[in-house]
């Protein structure tokens, strides 16, 4: 990848810090923790829990999977303590229905929120087995950048195993650049684990937008988003096989994540 030297000089004031408020989509609503957490906690639990698939999705976080919903929802409790996590309920929308009936199905966060330095994180990120890959997953994404950047942060953050390759490929398909591994970065539940770096910058934001935009506006299966972001993705994977062995999970086809 290409670098370009900046010292341009940052002026201005710092954004706030985000609003602990609702945001609403066509295909989902995500509504902050503080006010919907205890209610949310045991659809949550029952979404994320009670066979090997749902579970899973717990398999790169450094917590879960919970012995009962009270449980998820304590712990939910203490990690948002002070706000950053900010965690939001992800409630997505069954086909042809309004987000406005939805039923909680996930959860997404900011986190690492420096006001000072323009950064913000989105992560702690999981959705139920059946919401994956779809439109609620896309949507949670879009609904997150544009209120950071709105705000004026000028660096959204994703950050993940560099294991996961799951969240490596959706980085990728939303727009975000791959700046690299920190090996031997943080140690969750017992075991190493290296991270992935991914960033969009407020510059590269509109045209990642757009294309987001664009697939949730067209209908199931006109293109693929990976297919969209292709030279992106290809300039990213050369740097993912420099570091990771071969496996059947290597995203040699953009569209395996569309």
């Amino acid at each position: 990848m290409k670098y370009q030297i900046n010292k341009n000089p940052v002026g201005g004031t710092p954004p706030p810090f985000p609003p602990q408020t609702a945001l609403a989509g066509r295909f989902v609503k995500l509504l902050p923790w503080a006010s919907v957490g205890a209610a949310a906690a045991p659809e949550l639990y029952a979404r994320s829990h009670g066979d090997a698939a749902r579970e899973s999705v717990w398999d790169f976080l450094p917590y879960g999977p919970f012995a009962n919903p009270q449980a998820l929802r304590a712990h939910y409790d203490r990690a948002a303590f002070g706000g950053d996590p900010q965690f939001y309920v992800a409630a997505a929308a069954a086909d042809g229905k309004s987000p406005d009936d939805a039923a909680p199905s996930g959860i997404v966060s900011f986190l690492r929120i420096h006001p000072a330095m323009r950064t913000i994180e989105i992560g702690h990120i999981w959705h139920a087995v059946e919401n994956q890959r779809g439109r609620a997953n896309t949507e949670s994404a879009l609904l997150l950048a544009r209120r950071a950047f709105a705000l004026g942060y000028r660096r959204l953050e994703w950050k993940c195993d560099a294991c996961n390759m799951r969240s490596r490929r959706a980085a990728l398909r939303l727009g975000f650049s791959f700046e690299g591994v920190f090996r031997k970065h943080l140690v969750f539940k017992g075991k190493n684990r290296d991270t992935a770096w991914f960033s969009l910058l407020d510059e590269a934001f509109p045209r990642a937008e757009a294309a987001m935009r664009e697939w949730l506006d067209s209908p199931p299966g006109t293109f693929s988003l990976a297919e969209r972001n292709r030279a992106l993705i290809a300039e990213s994977l050369a740097a993912h096989d420099a570091i990771l062995p071969e496996s059947p999970e290597s995203p040699e086809s953009p569209e395996a994540a569309a």
